[in-house]
């Protein structure tokens, strides 16, 4: 498995398997075989509502001895409607306990815009938090780090110019920055931001969110088939004699950029990490980069919460 160095000392691996969206027995079942599989990182977010149940089985490898603590990279995130300095440590300190563990490897704030809710199950009750304090969230994320509770912190969904404040103006730096990445949005300019200054990006939805789309009636502004539908990625998948998956996953790690996939399928997620022996050339790589359709491939604007074009943090384009 490759390793990624981070600024703070710590070491990401460049595949983590991603549990957005997934719960109960199907998690604990899925989770069990990406541990078998040789998965070490786990990525989960408080939102998710499931970090009871990956607690659960990380712990059971622990206390077994399969795993150590420090064979495993943990990561969750503040969410949305806790993104306010006096909410940090509460959260954080939730999520540790749901998790069973006394520290997580990576903490990120969710999203750059704040919300209030009602109901944190139920999206309608939550409405913008026009007061949102990067700087002021920011410093209490550092305490996290100076207090143990995590190893190192990010940021999720934010842009260039929000990124470049906090390196401007923090005493710890932003590690990671996770954002929507795939052949449709490759965000190179953002990607390349992040290299220049030390910041690992992590992709999310590099797969399409099939499942996610349906949920939450997502769509590509662009007409494009779904990823693993593409005409180029079944192209190169045939070339190589690998599933479509495993090109778009081995093209974004061929990058730089780490990935999360998601699945409950034992087999999918088997061959999701299996991406290590063999490489794209040159040629497919820039068949593939011209899939790229910019912000018009985006799928995730975060319109499912009311308003939220209007929040004076809100990091996407508002007109495309």
């Amino acid at each position: 498995m490759k390793i990624l160095k981070l600024r703070s000392g710590g070491e990401m691996p460049i595949v983590g398997y991603g549990t957005w969206t997934a719960s109960g027995d199907v998690l604990e079942n899925a989770l069990n075989e990406a541990l078998k599989s040789g998965y070490r990182h786990i990525d989960t977010a408080y939102l998710y509502k499931n970090e009871c149940t990956i607690g659960k089985v990380l712990n059971e490898w622990i206390s077994s001895g399969r795993v150590t603590r420090d064979d495993l990279f943990v990561v969750t995130k503040l969410p949305a409607y806790a993104t306010r300095p006096e909410d940090v440590e509460k959260y954080l300190k939730e999520s540790l306990q749901n998790l069973g563990l006394n520290y997580v490897d990576m903490y990120l704030i969710h999203s750059p815009f704040g919300l209030f809710a009602k109901d944190q199950t139920d999206l309608d009750t939550m409405v913008i938090d026009y007061d949102t304090d990067h700087l002021a969230i920011w410093k209490v994320m550092e305490k996290q780090v100076d207090c143990g509770r995590t190893k190192a912190i990010g940021l999720s969904n934010f842009n260039a110019k929000q990124v470049q404040k906090l390196l401007d103006y923090s005493r710890i730096k932003p590690d990671n920055l996770q954002v929507e990445h795939h052949i449709y949005l490759q965000q190179t300019e953002l990607v390349d931001f992040c290299r220049d200054n030390g910041i690992v990006v992590t992709a999310y939805s590099t797969l399409g969110t099939k499942d996610g789309k349906k949920r939450l009636n997502l769509n590509w502004s662009k007409g494009v088939p779904e990823i693993l539908e593409n005409e180029v990625v079944l192209r190169v998948a045939s070339k190589h004699g690998k599933t479509p998956a495993q090109i778009v996953l081995r093209f974004t790690i061929q990058k730089g950029v780490v990935v999360i996939p998601k699945s409950t399928n034992s087999q999918r997620l088997v061959e999701n990490i299996q991406i290590f022996d063999f490489e794209l050339d040159a040629q497919d790589v820039e068949d593939l980069e011209r899939q790229d359709v910019g912000d018009k491939g985006r799928l995730w604007w975060f319109t499912i919460f009311a308003g939220v074009k209007d929040h004076p943090e809100y990091p996407f384009p508002k007109e495309i």
